[in-house]
């Protein structure tokens, strides 16, 4: 009966290959399933005095207290011109499917104090806690609260990323954790796919839900649309206890080419544009800047040598003479201008400002 319950989606896959371009995974997360931050401080010792020293009392602070846990009685004016260590910020990121005891992460290291430089220097044994200073919870086999730990710990050489700033710098593998943080997916026997954001419409999320209800041979309506990035699937009560392969079987769906909402958008710091969907411009007339078109007519007679030249300053944009024309069309008549790409930005503005441009324009990430 698991088998046979997707056999109408495996058939489809198998039959049509070419209409499908992506699997559901591949546009969607499942809610729960994200990255989470761990933080803490720490120092980097054995810098060749580059660090905080002097009376930068906030890196001596936590060396003294580290020392006196090795019976080490140095105080603070003792520290006063250690040079050597440095206070830093210490950052590492769990992964969105989870991490167990003893997994190893990458720690980011950054300078909190005086330091001029961390290069050579070895992060001493910090401690990683949650985002919001949380310490990781344990509990006894008759569920007690035991006492709490960090989530890991960080020590290592660092590497410097760039020598131009080296009060920062990266630990491979150098966080261990101590403690096991595995995301929950799944609430009350349902879970929620969170579609990516270039390709959340409520078109998309209502296609999702349709192929995962037909996925069902119960005939049951187990997925529903909530809104444009959100689509609810309920696990069929036989599955629940085992909800792993319905899960990768929604997952594994193919989704067909759902045709894309027409959007322009638009990077001035690179000068980059990107099109999706079919962007329709009204008939609209362009002349930019002097700049000319050139097109070499040569009578029968001629020679190459002593060509007929036309040339103009205008292009009419509307191919179709219906009343409207692709920015593929603008994009042509930008290259017969031969316009610069900062120029083709500003004509782009120019024409949704006046409503010629019949799409969404996205500038630096700001929907206008």
């Amino acid at each position: 009966m698991r088998f046979t319950k997707y056999m109408t989606a495996a058939l489809i896959l198998m039959l049509t290959p070419s209409v499908f371009a992506v699997k559901i995974a591949d546009i969607t997360r499942m809610d729960g399933a994200r990255t989470n931050v761990l933080t803490g401080m720490g120092l980097v010792i054995g810098l060749k005095g580059t660090g905080d020293g002097g009376a930068y009392l906030p890196a001596m602070r936590p060396l003294a207290a580290m020392l006196k846990v090795y019976a080490d009685p140095s105080t603070i004016a003792d520290l006063s011109n250690a040079s050597n260590v440095a206070i830093v910020n210490v950052f590492a990121i769990m992964p969105a499917d989870g991490v167990r005891n003893g997994d190893h992460l990458d720690v980011r290291v950054m300078s909190n104090g005086a330091a001029t430089s961390l290069k050579n220097g070895t992060l001493y044994m910090a401690s990683l806690v949650g985002p919001k200073g949380e310490m990781y919870i344990r509990h006894d086999a008759k569920g007690n609260a035991l006492k709490p730990i960090p989530y890991a710990i960080a020590n290592g050489q660092l590497e410097l990323d760039d020598p131009t700033a080296p009060t920062s710098g990266l630990i491979r593998g150098g966080a261990v954790m101590e403690a096991e943080y595995m995301p929950k997916c799944i609430n009350d026997g349902r879970f929620t796919l969170i579609i990516d954001e270039p390709s959340a419409s409520w078109t998309m999320s209502s296609t999702i839900a349709k192929l995962i209800n037909e996925s069902n041979d119960s005939g049951d309506t187990i997925a529903v649309a909530v809104d444009p990035k959100n689509v609810v699937v309920q696990i069929p009560a036989s599955e629940r206890d085992r909800p792993d392969t319905f899960i990768s079987n929604i997952l594994r769906l193919p989704v067909p080419v759902v045709a894309s909402e027409a959007r322009v958008r638009i990077n001035d710091k690179t000068g980059t544009i990107i099109v999706t969907g079919d962007v329709e411009i009204s008939p609209v007339v362009i002349s930019h800047k002097g700049l000319t078109i050139t097109t070499v007519n040569p009578p029968p007679v001629a020679s190459p040598r002593n060509p007929l030249i036309s040339t103009k300053q205008e292009v009419t944009i509307d191919t179709t003479n219906q009343g409207g024309a692709r920015l593929q069309d603008l994009a042509n008549a930008f290259d017969q201008l031969k316009v610069p790409a900062e120029d083709r930005i500003d004509i782009i503005k120019e024409l949704y400002e006046t409503g010629k441009l019949h799409a969404k324009l996205i500038i630096d990430g700001q929907e206008k």
